[in-house]
């Protein structure tokens, strides 16, 4: 259950602990002190700001949480002040190769990438590429193409293996004390939260892995089930080790009996269907308690879906190179964009966190579990040093006097990026943009009608399909895309009103444009004059279903998290917190629309993404009453992923139209990890 203000636990436990520590909350007062009678203010995409009564603001006080870390951009013994920015042009993410018609075969290697500018260390990095295509294999990977209504296969192979075949270590400390993949446990033990005698170090065995396609429609067998991951087929693996997870064998018998296809050791094959509106998906992994450090580690990439009767003409939309274009080396005008943040060692390695003493809010060296409930090495959040755009530290590109259609992903573990263009990229926040964006789509597809927006809120996992017109900018001149979205867990608002924006020095800023002369006549349709596709709308519905997102508090360290969770909400308003591992509660029958209630007593904003559908944000409110705010204007058509904000009731307009077994889960990796995911079952037909 949501723990109360101060020291959880009792005498024994301070003791034990022998610390006693402050507690976020109360750094968090002087936050809710400042907003005063006012109350919460929030903002979203387009920037507009809407009141919510004070004792809103109370209630994220008493059941949420603010991060003191050590320091705002801590971590890494690389300085990221001392990375030189706007060296390096951005790299463009072609096709991912395929191995024939409508197939794929991708792998996940381990490899040396230069992230860093040239003159500094290149990175050891995970990856994903092409078998057959040493070129292809880079983070994040290239781009899926796929048709509307034109089904691909992709066989995802873990070759996480030295060229002698045998297995690699992971490149981030591993915490064996979650509720995670455990292939040490056996076939009896694997997807559990194992029992220590004393605190162990992090996993040094072979990674398991599985993919998701993000936002895809896609069978239980093919969504990438985070207990359906798989080692690699080195020849290492201890005896005594499980080699796939619990629902691997069941989804490799089903895709063997529906397509004929036989999962090979060390892989897995899925049927995407792509019957689903054209969009911008993307491909991650999903392993169980292990999603945040593989995807930190480099495994994600862009999966575009095109065509259709949704679709709008060639020609319409600033476009891709042409093949002629691609051979002359003519930049192309739609232009992918994969935002993370990231931090590194002075040998240009990857940092993340060994020890949850990292995170500030417990004493350096624990105790931990357990001799203390709090997991040795897992961190409630990571925030990165240095932005990374397509794979480079601040990257830049040139851009013709024209418009772009830019698609941008935010694939950071859990930073909220709030994205400005400006004319200068360290300007006092908050800065004037000195162009706009025009968002013509976001997760799921196109909006209903083009908007017009300052900046873009894009909480992990968030997509958005905008238009960037630079027909009036001077040849030479430099634009700037920054963000000032926090250095820290974003909890709604506004930069500067209600938290520190990201440094701008660093995290402040994300990628550079300079422009260059006109290369050729741009014959797009202006984005304020663009009809674009209808957009169905689901049929009502009275089927509501109550849910809860909640915090579990240290019995031992005032105010630390133990974890994050989902849950149910009882009839008279309380939440019923309920871990990975509990029955299923969440039974929506294929076919049948309903309304979820996201229930969020904590004071983070989570972004909660429901697996195989796209949904309708339908509004928000504060648990405790008031005025309904609609959704925000890039939140029209369907979307996959919500931002739930704090103290607030976020409804959802959801229908599923395949049965089995999926998820939903917050896209802060980090929760997702430590149990905030829950699993759900679509059911066939209703049960009498």
């Amino acid at each position: 259950m949501i723990k109360d203000d101060g020291p959880l636990g009792n005498s024994h436990a301070a003791d034990v602990a022998g610390h006693s520590l402050p507690s976020r909350r109360e750094l968090l007062r002087t936050t809710v002190a400042a907003v005063g009678a006012a109350g919460f203010v929030g903002a979203l995409a387009d920037g507009r700001a809407y009141a919510v009564n004070s004792s809103s603001a109370s209630d994220a006080l008493r059941n949420g949480r603010r991060h003191p870390q050590p320091s705002r951009l801590s971590g890494g013994a690389l300085d990221p002040s001392s990375v030189p920015k706007y060296r390096t042009p951005l790299f463009l993410l072609g096709k991912m190769p395929s191995a024939g018609r409508d197939s794929y075969r991708i792998a996940i290697r381990q490899f040396r990438q230069q992230i860093l500018p040239i003159g500094m260390p290149a990175t050891t990095i995970w990856g994903y590429g092409a078998v057959g295509h040493e070129q292809s294999f880079h983070t994040p990977g290239l781009t899926i193409e796929a048709r509307v209504d034109q089904p691909i296969s992709v066989t995802w192979v873990n070759d996480l293996v030295t060229s002698h075949g045998f297995h690699l270590p992971h490149l981030c400390a591993v915490d064996p004390t979650l509720h995670w993949a455990n292939p040490p446990g056996g076939r009896v033990g694997r997807d559990s939260r194992p029992t220590f005698s004393a605190t162990p170090g992090p996993y040094t065995g072979p990674v398991p892995i599985v993919t998701h396609l993000h936002g895809g429609y896609s069978r239980e067998e093919s969504d990438g089930y985070p207990e359906a991951w798989y080692l690699p087929a080195s020849r290492d693996i201890p005896r005594d080790y499980a080699r796939v997870g619990t629902y691997y064998d069941r989804f490799a018998d089903q895709f063997r009996d529906r397509y004929g296809v036989r999962w090979r050791p060390g892989s897995a094959t899925f049927a995407y269907g792509n019957d689903q509106r054209p969009t911008t998906l993307w491909y991650h992994d999903h392993t169980l308690g292990m999603t945040r450090v593989n995807v930190y580690a480099g495994l994600a990439g862009f999966y575009l879906l095109r065509g259709g009767p949704a679709d709008l003409p060639p020609g319409v939309l600033p476009g891709p190179a042409s093949g002629r274009d691609e051979r002359d080396g003519a930049h192309p005008y739609e232009i992918p964009l994969v935002v993370q943040d990231k931090s590194f060692n002075a040998d240009g390695s990857v940092f993340f966190p060994s020890s949850r003493g990292y995170f500030g809010d417990t004493p350096p060296d624990g105790p931990w579990i357990p001799g203390t409930d709090v997991s040795p090495i897992w961190n409630p959040e990571f925030f990165g040093t240095t932005m990374v755009v397509n794979g480079n530290t601040w990257p830049v590109l040139n851009v013709e006097p024209r418009r772009y259609r830019l698609r941008i992903l935010n694939a950071s573990n859990a930073r909220t990026l709030i994205l400005k263009i400006a004319a200068d990229a360290t300007a006092p926040r908050p800065v004037s943009p000195a162009l706009p964006f025009w968002q013509i789509g976001n997760d799921q597809g196109f909006l209903p009608a083009p908007v017009q927006l300052d900046q873009l809120l894009l909480a992990p996992a968030e997509r958005a399909d905008v238009v960037v017109d630079f027909t009036g900018a001077p040849v030479g001149s430099e634009l700037y895309l920054i963000n000032e979205g926090p250095d820290e867990a974003y909890g709604g608002g506004a930069p500067v009103t209600d938290f520190t924006p990201a440094d701008i020095t660093t995290t402040g800023q994300v990628m550079k444009f300079t422009v260059v002369p006109l290369a050729s006549t741009d014959t797009s349709v202006p984005p304020s004059q663009l009809a674009l596709p209808p957009v169905p709308a689901l049929p009502g519905s009275r089927a509501v279903r109550k849910l809860s997102l909640n915090e579990e508090d240290s019995a031992y360290f005032t105010g630390a998290p133990t974890m994050d969770m989902l849950g149910t909400v009882t009839p008279s308003g309380s939440a019923t917190p309920l871990p990975w591992s509990d029955p299923v509660t969440e039974t929506p029958v294929k076919g049948e629309t309903e309304i979820w209630e996201l229930y969020n007593f904590t004071g983070d904003a989570h972004p909660v993404h429901i697996h195989q559908i796209g949904f309708q944000v339908l509004d928000r409110r504060a648990i405790t009453g008031g005025a309904v705010s609609p959704p925000q204007p890039g939140e029209g058509g369907y979307k996959d992923t919500v931002i739930a904000l704090p103290s607030h009731i976020t409804r959802v307009k959801v229908r599923f139209g395949i049965a089995g077994r999926y998820v939903w889960h917050c896209h802060i990796l980090d929760h997702e990890d430590n149990e905030m995911m829950r699993p759900l079952q679509v059911l066939d037909q209703r049960s009498h």
